[in-house]
This record gives structure tokens, sequence and C-alpha cells, in this order.
């Protein structure tokens, strides 16, 4: 019996403005059968999105099939016309994008958007494609099944609406699904709960998907066979176990020493006390944020009662799920947003709340650098206007010498001299990001807000940026506040971890004692969570007590109590949901927010 999906020698190939060819896709092969999961994993530009694109009969602008075939049920859909891959998307063969939120029209009900695929191909009624779409948000262990169409996108969690675009891709029924880097920005628990869900869902309908990743401990999680690519070729096909246990090629191994351990204590760089001054860089005193008029009855308070302290030369990890308020600290550091209460110090000095009431030198001083840097940097200028417009702004470099100031910023972030005359299109996502970072840096600044810098990269090139990151920290002395969700990240690069939870500091310590118990729930919660590099760690971990009592929650911010009283599994009803938790020093660089005292901690008897 012919497998569902066959790849036969595929060839694509990118047209050149000369006309020339230049290939992308070079003689790969591997089949997909249905109930089975194969995953194209390599770091960004080895074809992997572009192979993946194939199984619908599509290829980029720019690219063209040039040899091979892609055949679904025996029959190839490269050669198919143009009306009959229509009919196949969608229908037959679905895809999940990697950013639900750019995937879903806000302006549209969920219900509208989940069954609007299956009401166009004609497959099936208004009211049997109603029905199917409760039947699949209950199937993905979604909120309220029977109400959750009538909801709009921006009223459910990320992880939620992942599982919505699952829902959208499998409402037609299609035999295949394509799903491309579907977990990659998400936080570590809710990418456990959109695996889980995945998983189950594509098991129940007896449907097959090709999982495009980077992340190898994901796929050990979901995968029945690997293919491993480099460079648009294959370098390695097999069985899930088989590849992680026993990988055949070096760059299989390089891309398994790319992934970082679980985050444990010892495996910081800790930083020298050779930039250190008599005052820290960045202090955060008591501060309260959010969203709204100051005191207003329709006020969303994201912070609350915030202290941070960041010493020159050192970084400062911060960590938490999404809708914890990271992102919000930073906006208020940065002058981006207004504290409502508090106040930000720059080496011992207040600081104006507002980024319009901040001069240029306080400005220059606390730079930026945005998660994605395809938005943060403008396509239509070339890189050596981008990284010379601050160094004409805040230092008054003349024309004439910034050509040299350019290059000197491109060398410091590991790029040739020669990519001042490029595009950003023109560059791969890790170098978008070093650019993204020089621009920063073009500043001289005394801090560095990094809001999750590396969590759309593949594992190679983050790891590059972050080793990029401890040598400009060393030479410089440039501050850090490094947010992420990624554990393992901030555990080998941070020198100190603020623990973020609805708003509040939960855990604050030296990375060593935040990452060794006793540790907060909420801590010990978002470390089981990082998934491991073996197969079954996943349905392991769902059957832990912090598992079963965390995943699929969303964030509350609440005014009484503990906020994360819904999700611990050591929560005491009748004072965790009524009275707001102590403060307890286990010592003095590590303190929890917590009702169970240090010595229940320490001895286990809050278990």
């Amino acid at each position: 019996m012919a497998s569902l999906l066959e790849v036969d020698n595929l060839v694509i190939d990118a047209v050149k403005d000369d006309g020339s060819l230049l290939p992308i896709v070079k003689g790969v092969s591997f089949q997909l059968d249905r109930g089975e999961v194969v995953a194209l994993i390599g770091e960004s530009g080895s074809g992997k999105t572009t192979i993946a694109l194939s199984a619908l009969g599509y290829a980029k602008p720019g690219l063209e099939f040039s040899g091979g075939e892609v055949r679904i049920d025996g029959v190839d859909v490269v050669s198919m016309p143009s009306d009959e891959k229509r009919k196949l998307r969608g229908q037959r063969v679905a895809y999940l994008a990697q950013s639900a939120a750019a995937s879903f029209n806000p302006a549209l009900t969920i219900g509208e958007q989940v069954t609007e695929s299956a009401i166009l191909q004609g497959s099936m009624s208004q009211e049997d494609a109603n029905e199917r779409a409760v039947a699949l948000y209950r199937a993905l262990e979604l909120p309220d099944p029977d109400r959750l169409s009538f909801r709009y996108p921006h009223q459910v969690s990320g992880g939620q609406l992942q599982r919505l675009m699952a829902a959208m891709a499998l409402c037609g029924k299609p035999d295949l699904l394509v799903l491309d880097e579907p977990t990659t920005a998400l936080d570590v628990t809710t990418q456990i709960e959109v695996l889980r869900a995945f998983k189950s869902v594509i098991k129940q309908e007896g449907a097959a998907a090709l999982y495009v990743t980077h992340d190898l401990a994901v796929v050990a999680q979901i995968a029945d066979r690997i293919v491993v690519l480099y460079n648009g070729e294959v370098q390695e096909y097999g069985s899930a176990d088989d590849i992680i246990t026993q990988p055949g090629h070096d760059y299989t191994r390089k891309l398994m020493a790319a992934v970082r351990p679980p985050p444990a204590a010892g495996q910081g760089d800790e930083s020298t006390g050779e930039h250190r001054r008599d005052v820290p860089a960045l202090e955060v005193r008591k501060l309260t944020a959010g969203y709204g008029p100051k005191n207003a009855r329709n006020t969303v308070k994201v912070l609350r009662d915030v202290n941070i302290t960041v010493e020159r030369g050192h970084s400062l990890g911060v960590i938490g799920e999404s809708g914890c308020g990271k992102s919000t600290l930073a906006r208020v550091v940065s002058g981006l947003l207004a504290g409502m209460e508090g106040e930000v110090l720059l080496h011992g000095e207040p600081m104006k709340p507002g980024l319009k009431q901040r001069d240029r030198s306080e400005l220059q001083k606390i730079q930026f650098v945005f998660q994605m840097a395809d938005t943060a940097l403008n396509p239509h200028h070339r890189i050596d206007h981008l990284l010379g417009r601050p160094l004409e702004f805040y230092l008054g470099v003349p024309k004439s010498e910034r050509p040299q100031k350019v290059a000197d910023l491109l060398r410091m972030v590991e790029l040739p001299p020669e990519f001042a005359g490029r595009f950003p299109e023109e560059l791969s996502g890790g170098q978008k990001q070093r650019i993204n970072l020089a621009r920063a840096l073009a500043a001289s600044p005394e801090i560095l807000l990094c809001d999750e810098v590396i969590s759309a990269l593949d594992s190679i090139v983050g790891a590059n940026v972050i080793s990029l990151l401890k040598r400009l920290r060393a030479q410089t002395g440039v501050s850090f506040v490094f947010i992420s969700h990624d554990l393992s990240t901030v555990a080998s690069f941070a020198d100190d971890i603020v623990v973020l939870y609805a708003g509040r500091v939960v855990e604050q310590g030296t990375t060593d004692k935040v990452l060794s118990p006793p540790y907060h729930p909420y801590t010990r919660l978002l470390i089981s969570s990082v998934p491991e590099l073996r197969t079954g760690w996943l349905e392991e971990t769902m059957e832990t007590s912090e598992a079963k009592a965390g995943i699929d929650r969303v964030v509350e911010i609440t005014e009484v109590g503990c906020p994360f009283f819904n999700r611990c599994p050591l929560a005491i009803p009748g004072t965790c949901d009524k009275v707001v938790p102590p403060v307890r020093h286990i010592d003095a660089n590590h303190l929890i927010e917590c009702h169970r005292s240090i010595e229940e901690f320490r001895h286990g008897t809050a278990a």
C-alpha cells in the first residue's frame, strides 16, 4: 500500500535576477504514512518550510519546481492544474502557520474562521461545520467549547489560539497537516499543552502530519520519524528514537549539541566584578504599572510592587509565561510606558517616567532590542542607514566617519562589513537579529533590554547570539535585562533571575539559588515544563502534580490573595485565595513570595 505522502527526488530552485537558477532543495526524498508524524529539522535556511509547502503544490515567489515529484496518494501535486490545487488545499492538505495571532482576523468571530474553509470547499453545510468545530474544541481540550465560536481571537490566550488554528485546519477533515513551527514562540507551559493536544487529535482523527521545527527536544515528543536537513539536502532519515539516541551524521550531532540541557544550578557563567560600580546600573523600586487612566475603574494593573536591581556588567533574566508582565516591565524601564507608581533609577538617579520627558542622554543609555527583527528593521532602508541613524542622533558622528563606525559595529556582531550595502530581506533570521542588536549597540548604551531576542531563532543561531552577548558584556560592561520564556537560555546567561507571575515577583535571586530547591511552586512548574531531549518525556511530565495542577490554566491578574492559587499543587484554601502571600528570605540573595514556610520547602513537607 502506497504512503499518503511521497516526496521523490524533489528539486526546487531560486530564480536570480539574471535568470539563472540557484538550487534551494537538492533531490530530497522521504515518505509519510497515515497516522504518522514526520519532522523536518535543521537550522534556518536548510529548506524545511520550502519542502513542507511543496505538499500543497506551492512554492514561494521567486522559487520554482525544477525536478522530482510530491505525491498525495500517488498523485503528483506539483504538476496538478491550479483549480485542482485549490481543491487540495484545506480539504486534503491543511497548513498551520507559526504565528496564530497573524493567522486570525481580529474582526471576525472564532467560529466564522474555523469553519470557513470547510464551507468554501463545499464539503460541509454550515450546521455540520459548526458541530464539527465544537467537537474539535473538545478534542483539543479548549475551555467552554459550546460558546467558544462566538468569541473573538483577542479573547483567548496564545496557547488556545494556537490550538484553534489546529481546529481551523482540521475542520474540513484533511488527510495531511503541515505544521510550520507551531510552538516555537510559545512559553514552556503553553508549549506542553499545545503539543499534547496536537498529538492527541492527530491520533484521534487518523490524520498524518509533517512537522517543521528546529527544536529537537520538541521533535522527540511528537515525531515518529525525522528528516535532518542541511542546505537543502537530507543528512539523515530514520525513526525518532534511533536518531535521538544514536545519531549517525555529524550535523545531527551538532544540532543535538546545540540543545541546552534542562535548567539547573551551575550552568551559567558568572560575570566578573571588573565593571561593578558603587551604585547599580539599574534599579526598579516599588513599580506598579498597567494600561488605562490611573485609578480609573477600567484600569488594568499589569505589574504590582516590582523591585529589581541590575549591577553594571551583569545580566538579569526575567522569566514567566505570556501575560506575566515581562514585556511591560521592559516598556516601563525604556520609557515607552509610564509607570503608575514607583520609580526607575539609572546609576542611582531617578528617571522621568515617560519617553518624551527624558533627555537624549537618558534615551541613549537604555536601548531596546525587540523580539522580531523582521518588524523592527525598516525593509526599505539599507543596513548602513539603519546603523547610521543612531550614530548620528545619539553620538553626533559626522557623515564622513559613519562608514567606518558601521563597519566596526558589523564586526562587533560578527558580520562582514560588506553587509552595510544590503537590505534586511537579503539576510537570514539570525543575521537580521544581529543587525537588530548592532543598532542598539550603536548608541553606546549602558543597559540593553532584550525581549525574547532568540525565541524565533534555531538552536545553533540562538546559541551563537548568546555567545555574542556574553562577549559584548565582558568587553563593554553593558548590563542586560534579558526577557525570555526559555529557562535553559536564561540559566546559561543570567547572573540573577526574577520570576514574574501575574505582574508580581514570586521569586528572585542569583541564578544558582533560583534554579536550586527550595523554589516557588511556579518556578518548579516552569523548570519541569522545559522539554528534554528524549522520547516519552511529554507523557511522563503530564503525570506530575505540577503539570496536573498548572498546565492549561491562564494567568489571572487578581487583587486578592495569591494569583497562582488556582494552579498551585501546594495551595492552602482559605489562605492562599484570601491573603496576599508574605515575602520569605531564604538568604540574603534569594527570596520567595509564598504562604508555605521555608522549612516546609526544605524538608519536603510542603509537597
